[in-house]
């Protein structure tokens, strides 16, 4: 279930995680956005920072695909300030924790990633409860419930991430 351990940066007291997926439409500003919700919810805003990219820049500057922003606000989350952009090298030393939501993701971030990156670089649903899922599907080809289905994992995965965040701050540093 939860086998990832992020640590808080000894740069600076924010925790800062970074979402990606191939685009940045649809599942990494969703996981981006529902990050931010429920860390708001937790009372973490002070202590963490999200953003989301793409592998690649197909839509850069982009927002959100409008499915994506429709299904997030049918649950009181907002994407629509979010603009689309592609993961950098220097993303690897401005986060503790980039999350790919796909195998495919995970192998071209650890393929970018500089030797003496900060960030830890991990599969998304390693959070997630049911250890047997490994993927976020993509919707961006399917109908409104795939969107659904991807709100239902991440809220999942996210809310295990959150509460992991939420023990490690409560401990000294």
């Amino acid at each position: 279930m939860l086998t990832a351990q992020p640590l808080r940066s000894k740069a600076d007291k924010m925790f800062k995680v970074l979402f990606v997926c191939t685009g940045n439409i649809c599942r990494s500003p969703t996981a981006e956005g529902v990050f931010r919700h429920l860390a708001n919810a937790a009372g973490l805003e002070a202590d963490v920072v999200a953003d989301s990219a793409g592998t690649h820049s197909y839509h850069v500057g982009e927002p959100p695909d409008s499915r994506t922003v429709q299904a997030a606000a049918n649950r009181g989350i907002d994407l629509s300030g979010q603009r689309a952009r592609r993961v950098r090298t220097e993303d690897f030393q401005a986060f503790d924790l980039i999350l790919a939501m796909d195998r495919g993701h995970f192998a071209h971030l650890q393929a970018l990633q500089p030797n003496g990156a900060r960030a830890e670089v991990r599969l998304f649903l390693d959070y997630h409860p049911s250890a047997e899922l490994k993927d976020v599907p993509d919707p961006y080809y399917g109908g409104a419930h795939g969107f659904e289905d991807v709100l239902d994992m991440v809220e999942q995965a996210t809310a295990a991430l959150i509460e992991q965040i939420k023990q490690r701050s409560r401990k000294p540093a």
